[in-house]
């Protein structure tokens, strides 16, 4: 499904760019970068961001680049297989540990307002 095709479907509202690029393994950002667990609870403030319990893993697949590599996106994983649906999202690059690299992050994207959207 499209972008436009799931704004239609689901909803939502555009928000604040967070950065204009962000650093992938490829120009699509469809592989992980890297494995990273969560260090602590993450409650996010707005709908960018993705909530995370400590212990999680998290399949990251950009670094935003504008603001010293503050924030990344990913998918956070349920603490086991069927707990819940893997949520994509931003989160504070803080709040976890990388635990393995898988890819280098090399692909410079420009960010859009899709990255930014919330359903």
């Amino acid at each position: 499904m499209c972008k436009l095709q799931m704004k239609r479907r689901y909803g939502g509202r555009q928000m604040p760019k967070l950065s204009d690029k962000k650093l992938c393994a490829d120009s699509e950002c469809s592989h992980p970068i890297l494995i990273a667990r969560a260090l602590e609870d993450f409650y996010p403030q707005d709908c960018r961001f993705i909530p995370m319990r400590k212990g999680q893993v998290i399949y990251v697949y950009a670094m935003l680049k504008d603001r010293g590599n503050l924030f990344w996106a990913g998918s956070v994983q349920g603490s086991y297989y069927g707990e819940q649906e893997a949520r994509l999202g931003h989160f504070p690059s803080s709040v976890v540990e990388e635990t393995h690299a898988l890819m280098p992050a090399t692909e410079e994207v420009k960010t859009d307002k899709w990255d930014f959207y919330c359903n």
